[in-house]
């Protein structure tokens, strides 16, 4: 996990979140404008997998499969990451929600390839396991965020502490 606390795999999974969070918001007109990651429930995906016309779905499939695939790792292990550099030994209990929301965004995302292909139909899971990921990911990014004041916090004590010249 050594390699997972250094600086620049820290900012390679930030800048592939950020790099991952735009493509949603350019591959979205061509899933239909809502993806299917932000219903919570099987009723509410049924619905919108019903309203889909065939390329929607078929795009939709993809940006699941490939971008949202890779997102959860991104995310989940920026703050992973954040939480194993910045908390000492606290930092791998404090890890554990980023690598849970992982587990449980990878299953949810499992859950709606098989569906929008038309393999299987497992959506009333998403009744428990969207909310799940939902607030495992809220609790992994607050650690996170203290994670980069503690770090913020150090950085201006080692500066403020330097002796001048």
């Amino acid at each position: 996990m050594s390699v997972l606390t250094r600086a620049p795999v820290i900012w390679a999974l930030f800048f592939a979140m950020v790099a991952i969070t735009l493509g949603f918001q350019f591959f979205g007109p061509s899933v239909g404008g809502v993806y299917l990651d932000l219903q919570s429930t099987g009723v509410a995906s049924r619905i919108l997998i019903d309203g889909l016309t065939g390329a929607q779905r078929n795009a939709h499939f993809w940006v699941t499969v490939l971008l949202d695939a890779a997102y959860p790792l991104a995310y989940g292990g920026f703050f992973a990451a954040m939480a194993l550099r910045f908390f000492g030994k606290a930092g791998p209990v404090l890890a554990l929600p980023a690598l849970a929301t992982i587990v449980a965004d990878i299953g949810e995302n499992t859950v709606q390839a098989l569906a929008l292909a038309g393999a299987a139909d497992l959506l009333d899971v998403k009744d428990w396991l969207t909310p799940l990921k939902f607030g495992l990911f809220a609790l992994a990014g607050l650690i996170a965020l203290v994670a980069l004041a503690v770090a913020i916090f150090r950085l201006a004590r080692r500066l403020l502490n330097r002796p001048a010249g």
